[in-house]
């Protein structure tokens, strides 16, 4: 993968580096064989200090924090420990809903292979987020999502509890979305076969916010990739 890591950039200081990123890509070294590229592989050709603050998954694309030294990185560590990160992220979901801060507190457990969740509520890690609804289209919702914890797949499996799976998430119930889902009297070519408008989980975390080493607060918004750009765009022009 080729990836011009300054492009990526949305806020930088003395202590922090907050990018944009992108989809497909692990924020750190998988642990399987072909580990392949990683965000911070990148990162730390740019600056061999940085360290990741925290971790996007692989499909989801979104701002997320590098700290440039020790010091930095248990400042902002402490912060998500004291649940004063402010993460938002934007998802489209299956169905219509109207989200007004609604708050979802239901415990998670990884599962044995460590690629899904469940909830469990007795061995389950405490786990909340809060949705907000932006937008109601004809069969789905662009969501705001705001997690106050930081669990493993903790938005997806929510919304799913919520009967609001994410698009193109079949892992937790979300179906793909195609054109054809959203506009009137569409027409297939023959011969070919309908793609959906998005190949990933329809996640992206949208905004970042936290104090700085100085105590000034930052946010960072990170601009819709073209997938998700797309997704929404399709679904303006022709779900409203």
């Amino acid at each position: 993968m080729k990836l011009d890591f300054k492009k990526l950039i949305l806020f930088e200081d003395d202590d922090f580096l907050i990018v944009n990123k992108p989809t497909n890509l692990a924020t750190l070294d998988e642990r399987t064989a072909d580990r392949g590229d990683s965000l911070l592989r990148f990162a730390r050709e740019h600056n061999p200090d940085l360290m990741a603050a925290h971790r996007l998954d692989k499909e989801t694309s979104g701002a997320l924090a590098f700290a440039k030294h020790r010091e930095a990185y248990r400042h902002l560590a402490m912060q998500f420990e004291a649940r004063e990160v402010t993460k938002r992220y934007h998802a489209v979901s299956i169905g219509m809903h109207e989200f007004d801060s609604v708050s979802v507190y239901l415990p998670i457990n990884q599962l044995k292979n460590g690629t899904a969740v469940a909830i469990d509520r007795q061995k389950g890690k405490v786990a909340e987020t809060i949705f907000n609804t932006l937008k109601i289209y004809k069969g789905y919702t662009l969501v705001e999502c705001i997690p106050v914890t930081g669990r493993m797949h903790q938005i997806r499996i929510h919304l799913s509890c919520l009967k609001a799976p994410i698009v193109n998430d079949p892992q937790y119930g979300g179906e793909p979305i195609f054109l054809s889902n959203i506009k009137r009297k569409f027409n297939l070519k023959q011969g070919t076969e309908e793609q959906p408008l998005i190949q990933r989980v329809a996640l992206h975390a949208h905004s970042l916010s936290f104090f700085l080493m100085n105590g000034e607060g930052v946010q960072a918004v990170a601009p819709y990739p073209k997938d998700m750009e797309v997704l929404v765009k399709q679904l303006d022009k022709w779900g409203a």
